[in-house]
């Protein structure tokens, strides 16, 4: 009994520290900007993906969660915290919905499997991130008005990045997989 009990209690110290280094590597990967055509790329959505199909939905809605939290309450660690802004003025501003849909980005791949195929992993991450800027040109069609080019302005240049990102963890996950092992 006091073995599963000790067992228990070394799963929740390790979910936690997963949890903690997942926020500050999703941090990390909205600050450090890569030079792509038309717009810098960041790895925030292949970290989001990343972390849901690593280590399930659970531990990466939680560490998505903390980073969403750690953002609302001021630290800078969204994108373009300080700079454009921190707090709940900046998580409120024209990006909410694309943070917001890393939640369902991170759960969407979380259904990853190792026995998927690379067709099937590729699918499923493209429906993944897909949810990302569904909510993101939501949320920016409110902000913004309905009257704008929303998917030219909140899609479009981000498409090459994505599928850049995308193609890359389709690769990886075979790999990557091997972490929900671990926890």
């Amino acid at each position: 009994m006091e073995l599963i009990k000790q067992n228990s209690q070394n799963q929740i110290i390790k979910s936690i520290l997963i949890i903690f280094f997942g926020s500050l590597i999703l941090t990390i990967s909205a600050k450090i900007k890569i030079p792509f055509y038309p717009v810098p790329m960041t790895m925030q959505t292949f970290v989001v993906l990343f972390l849901g199909m690593c280590f399930g939905y659970k531990i990466g809605l939680a560490t998505i969660g903390l980073y969403l939290i750690e953002g609302i309450v001021g630290f800078p660690v969204f994108a373009n915290s300080p700079e454009k802004g921190v707090g709940w003025i900046y998580f409120t501003g024209p990006t909410m919905g694309y943070l917001l849909g890393f939640l369902s980005a991170c759960f969407f791949a979380s259904f990853i499997k190792i026995d998927d195929s690379y067709f099937y992993i590729f699918m499923k991450l493209v429906l993944s991130v897909s949810t990302i800027y569904i909510l993101g040109i939501t949320w920016l069609g409110i902000i913004i008005g309905w009257d704008k080019p929303l998917i030219e302005l909140g899609v479009i240049p981000f498409l090459a990045a994505e599928i850049t990102k995308i193609s890359l963890l389709t690769i990886l996950a075979k790999k990557l997989l091997k972490f929900r092992k671990i926890i």
